[in-house]
């Protein structure tokens, strides 16, 4: 079976693509897989990273802007998706798929476009609550569309061939223990919160960040992880900010990293992670059952992360807080509160476990193999 995937931009489309095609590798050995980007940082370099031939489209997205600048940019956008299309079509000629399938970003349109016109059979996974906008211009050509949450049928117009599947995780988050994580990273007794806000960071949640843990470097409240995002520089200004607030060494109960490596480890461990709210996070969280505290990115097309953390909300999962209302006092007190009512993290636990999807990667994979024809063995 040949499987072309089409993903680009970010790990929350990426990595649901090397799941879904990790799970086509256990069930079906023989299959060769070709996966499309848009060239890229992150797509170049996850995806050869996990053995997959990988070729890009040169593809950007639509600027809302009314002005002048905005519509040039859209001409160009026009240009460029014609050019990707043409493009496409000798991919196709060329690999010859029985399956297309998108996970996200703006090269998923002229892919799948070009696919359905072949009448290969095509899907698309959303993984965010509400559609973006390649999933709506995409609606018509994709022979199904699997979603993340129950709440995302309404927003499709033929229901019947939408499926709510949730959001696949890296295998790396599943079977193991808390307890077996917290005696890997040595995190004592205390309860664990872990906090994190993007690879790059986020400057103004780093700035409230220095409050929040120089009160718990006194306080001692809690095992906190934080990763401070943008590499050694990244770290390296968290270290003076907290300097400036009389922390000079970090006490054993303060775990603080550029990046967090062994997020699988970190992740069971935590009792509480303090979190922005992009899809493939609140996968995580609710795949693990882990109550958390939500600052939805409020630099997002379409405010996609609050309505994103709105859904665990609702389901009990998390607390919602907009960056314009935090402080680090504001966070502080609110962590602390949770993490001494072991019964409200608890439910917590429960609420967020009630939207995971387990069994996620082998749902997609038997329903596309029954859309492509073939039957799962």
């Amino acid at each position: 079976m040949r499987i072309l995937f089409a993903c680009g931009g970010t790990g929350g489309h990426i990595n649901p693509a090397l799941a879904i095609a990790g799970k086509f590798k256990e069930i079906l050995p023989e299959s060769e897989f070709l996966f499309i980007g848009a060239g890229r940082t992150m797509e170049k370099e996850l995806i050869p990273a996990a053995g997959y031939k990988l070729e890009n489209l040169e593809v950007t997205g639509f600027s809302r802007s009314i002005s002048f600048g905005g519509i040039r940019d859209n001409v160009k956008m026009v240009k460029k998706l014609i050019a990707a299309g043409k493009d496409m079509r000798r991919i196709l000629d060329r690999f010859q798929p029985d399956l297309v399938v998108g996970t996200g970003g703006y090269v998923c349109y002229p892919v799948l476009k070009a696919a359905a016109k072949r009448k290969i059979p095509t899907a698309l996974h959303e993984s965010n609550a509400v559609p973006g906008l390649t999933t709506k211009m995409l609606e018509k050509y994709a022979d199904m569309i699997m979603v993340a949450f129950p709440g995302a049928v309404e927003h499709y117009s033929d229901k019947s061939k939408v499926f709510v599947v949730g959001t696949p995780v890296r295998p790396d988050f599943l079977g193991v223990s808390r307890r077996e994580a917290k005696a890997a990273l040595g995190c004592g007794d205390k309860p664990v919160v872990v906090s994190v806000w993007g690879s790059l960071g986020a400057s103004k949640m780093n700035a409230y960040m220095a409050d929040f843990i120089a009160e718990n470097a006194k306080s001692g409240a809690f095992y906190h992880i934080h990763a401070t995002g943008g590499g050694e520089e990244g770290y390296n200004t968290m270290r003076s900010a907290l300097k400036e607030r009389g922390i000079d060494t970090l006490p054993a109960h303060v775990d603080l990293r550029p990046y967090i490596h062994d997020m699988g480890t970190v992740m069971n461990a935590a009792d509480l992670v303090l979190c922005r709210a992009g899809a493939s996070t609140i996968a995580e969280l609710t795949a693990l059952g882990k109550p958390s505290v939500l600052v939805p990115s409020p630099n997002v097309t379409n405010n996609h992360q609050e309505k994103n953390a709105r859904e665990v909300e609702k389901a009990g999962g998390a607390a919602v807080l907009l960056e314009a209302e935090c402080t680090g006092d504001v966070l502080y007190s609110k962590v602390k509160a949770l993490t001494e009512d072991p019964l409200k993290l608890d439910a917590m636990s429960k609420g967020a476990a009630s939207l995971g999807t387990p069994n996620c990667v082998a749902d997609i994979a038997d329903l596309l193999l029954g859309i492509s024809g073939l039957i799962s063995g």
